[in-house]
């Protein structure tokens, strides 16, 4: 059974830094592109950054990119995002997701808030 589970928000100022984790398990983590995506309140899903199997490419959409930086540790199974510079209109539940051969999986979210 393929597992995804988001740690790692919170509350912060603007300007601040949060560093989210996504633990897998149930698939093979090591041959699979993983995404970073955030639904902000009253809005749809927004993809945020995704990043090939073995990590040597990764692209970023245009409201996060140069913030944002995704990353993985095949070895413990897990995937990041680092998030710097925050602003207020980053705030969201941030879901991060993989696509196998059979269907597109995503974790239960963890909470971004950005606000003085």
């Amino acid at each position: 059974e393929v597992q995804l589970v988001e740690s790692g928000g919170g509350s912060v100022q603007p300007g601040g830094s949060l560093r989210l984790s996504c633990a897998a398990s149930g698939f093979t983590f090591s041959i699979y592109a993983m995404t970073w995506a955030r639904q902000a309140p009253g809005k749809g899903r927004e993809w945020v950054s995704t990043i090939t199997s073995g990590g040597g490419s990764t692209i970023y959409a245009d409201s996060v990119k140069g913030r944002f930086t995704i990353s993985r540790d095949n070895a413990k199974n897990t995937l990041y995002l680092q998030m710097n510079s925050l602003k207020p209109e980053d705030t969201a539940v941030y879901y991060c997701g993989v696509r196998t051969g059979k269907a597109d999986y995503w974790g239960q979210g963890t909470q971004v808030t950005v606000s003085s």
